[in-house]
């Protein structure tokens, strides 16, 4: 079956990078919902669940370059300590948000803090990773209007309220 947008496909997963270590999995969280066509998933993910049959299991290797990216050097930067908040306690390995000119938000990661200064990377932790997902396709339906409506799926129900 075909999908096109205005679908809502629920899948479990289990993504692993080339080494075999898990990275993700709906085993504990419960499966996946998403609306087709809507950006919340990688769209060489989506493209591949498009040709699935309900109830069908398939690997599914995605390059970096289809995934989140190559690794980026220059999205490495370094800030002094001021340009944050005094009050905000910032420690390495954590992500955090900059107001983008756009007024939107884009994420960083803190790699090191050393002699006021902070180096920051804006890549995506998983840019530069090949992916292997290990999905099982468990239903399709059409998109209600609402969901539509608001670009996500609202559960099994189609009730979610935000």
């Amino acid at each position: 079956m075909s999908i096109s947008v205005r679908k809502v496909i629920k899948f479990n997963y289990t993504l692993k990078d080339e080494q075999g270590n898990i990275l993700d999995s709906t085993e504990k969280s419960g499966a996946l919902s998403f609306l087709t066509g809507s950006g919340q998933i990688i769209p060489k993910l989506e493209e591949e669940l498009s040709v699935m049959l309900i109830g069908s299991k398939k690997n599914i290797h995605i390059y970096a370059e289809d995934a989140y990216g190559a690794y980026e050097p220059e999205a490495i930067q370094t800030v002094k300590r001021s340009e944050f908040p005094e009050d905000m306690n910032i420690e390495v390995g954590q992500s955090y948000y900059a107001n983008t000119p756009d007024g939107g938000q884009m994420p960083f990661l803190i790699k090191e803090i050393k002699d006021g200064e902070i180096i920051i990377d804006f890549n995506h932790p998983l840019a530069g990773v090949n992916l292997d997902f290990d999905v099982h396709l468990l239903d399709i339906r059409n998109a209600t209007q609402e969901e539509i409506s608001h670009g996500h799926t609202h559960g099994a129900d189609g009730h979610h309220h935000h």
